[in-house]
């Protein structure tokens, strides 16, 4: 009775409205920037892409972590079932034309993630330790005056990161390792054994491990994707087609159409790449940066990356294979299963569980440290450490028993978080977007091309007035 109330209401929660706000808010944040996300592609690529690589040797000594680390460890949040199971669970759902929809929902979403992350640099403080902590408590409060609806969004992202951030994650390693005939139980106490080790060091050991693990692990699983589609080329122009056809037919042939594929592909878009929820601003408030407008751009970068590139590459991967057709009985996890091992066998099905499982890891860490931000701000910095007890337990549990409520509670949660942020970012965005449009000037256009040797000693940009 009580997982089908919590069903009903998360269905509520995620219904047609509540993704109308999400694209409502992308498209007012898109026009107010001028579509920065596409028109000013040269400029974001450079100040992510090419910086990482120019300065990856900087080492950062004021309590902050790089850039590229807070991309990372971000990433590390959002990657995982979302851009695998997610994506064929939206084409089971609602057809080839949710990828269509699964990439707009995204390209709204880059910029809504870019305001956060703006919005929770120049909001950002510093605690007792002389550590960077920001994202939508502290703009929410300081930028709007609003403790009260800083604080229950508070409440919202603790108790998001102990059911969606940990237990569905853990038990996602669980299921994965019981396909290599690991026990659960076992796999439970290990895996408590790893987090702790990992959140014991806070953000800095989490963005260590996030940035050893998410690029070869996102570059690895991409490859295999890519062999699928090789192998099945002449599938791929015709399932193109049919995702451009299904994305806007009323009714479709398969069954699905423009409402379901707009429906499910949105919905998953937004799962995947957590923008609009406000949760990856907490990391990237912890970078190493001086401007705010910089720092948006990697939002901007890590959407890309999460939606636009890794669920395009698995939706085509799924499609081109032939496994799917609208007939076929198989969930999301099956379907996914399946189309690895129409390429390469027995071996596929043991490479997505592996990728499924370290996805579900880094989620799992990542997520801590916004719960513990959200505890932190509700009781105070001392209530960290108890956290990170509860929060070992919590993964201890989720490896072992039935999660249904756990999973549409979460739901709940996560759809909870996105609606003071919202109400922050329309309320905040020009500010926001006024920051971008400050570090286009051409005082930090001139900054930017600076080579190494040209910066301060420890490693920043000397701002020119």
């Amino acid at each position: 009775m009580l997982s089908e109330i919590n069903s009903a209401i998360g269905s509520f929660i995620w219904g047609p409205p509540m993704l109308a706000v999400f694209l409502g808010t992308g498209l007012y944040l898109s026009a107010k920037s001028g579509f920065f996300q596409i028109f000013g592609v040269k400029c974001w690529v450079e100040t992510t892409v090419i910086s990482a690589f120019r300065n990856r040797k900087i080492k950062n000594t004021d309590g902050s972590i790089s850039q590229l680390s807070a991309l990372t460890s971000a990433l590390a949040a959002c990657l995982g079932t979302g851009n695998i199971i997610g994506v064929a669970t939206a084409i089971c759902s609602g057809g080839p034309g949710a990828v269509f929809w699964m990439c707009i929902s995204a390209i709204l979403g880059m910029i809504t993630c870019c305001c956060e992350n703006i919005l929770g640099i120049k909001y950002r403080i510093r605690d007792f330790s002389g550590k960077f902590k920001g994202g939508p408590m502290h703009y929410i409060e300081k930028g709007l005056g609003m403790k009260g609806l800083a604080g229950a969004y508070a409440v919202f992202l603790t108790g998001a990161s102990l059911g969606m951030g940990n237990m569905t994650q853990a038990n996602s390693v669980a299921q994965g390792m019981k396909g290599f005939g690991i026990e659960p139980m076992v796999t439970s106490a290990v895996l408590c054994i790893l987090v702790a080790a990992a959140i014991s060091g806070g953000l800095e050991r989490i963005s260590k491990i996030s940035e050893k693990l998410i690029p070869v692990l996102s570059a690895a699983f991409v490859i295999a994707c890519f062999i699928i589609i090789v192998k099945n080329i002449n599938n791929l122009i015709p399932c193109f087609k049919t995702i451009l056809k299904e994305a806007f037919t009323v009714k479709a042939v398969s069954g699905f159409g423009l409402a379901k594929a707009a429906r499910y592909g949105i919905s998953r878009g937004v799962f995947s790449n957590e923008a609009g929820l406000g949760s990856s601003a907490i990391i990237h408030a912890s970078a190493d940066c001086k401007n705010a407008g910089e720092q948006g751009m990697w939002g901007i970068l890590e959407v890309f990356i999460d939606t636009v590139f890794m669920c395009s590459v698995t939706g085509a991967a799924v499609l081109a294979s032939g496994v799917w057709n609208p007939e076929t009985k198989l969930n999301g996890a099956q379907l996914c299963a399946a189309v690895f091992e129409s390429v390469f066998g027995k071996a596929g099905g043991y490479f997505l569980n592996a990728c499924i499982c370290l996805f579900a890891f880094a989620t799992l860490i990542a997520w801590s440290y916004y719960g513990k931000c959200g505890t932190e701000y509700l009781f105070g910095e001392k209530s960290g450490k108890i956290y990170n007890v509860i929060y070992i337990i919590s993964a201890f549990a989720g490896s072992l028993i039935r999660l249904e409520s756990v999973w549409s509670l979460s739901d709940i949660l996560n759809g909870l978080m996105a609606v003071p942020n919202i109400f922050a970012l329309l309320l905040l965005g020009k500010e926001a977007v006024e920051e971008l449009n400050n570090f286009n000037q051409p005082q930090f256009s001139a900054l930017k091309k600076k080579k190494p040797s040209e910066q301060n000693p420890d490693g920043k940009f000397r701002i020119i007035n």
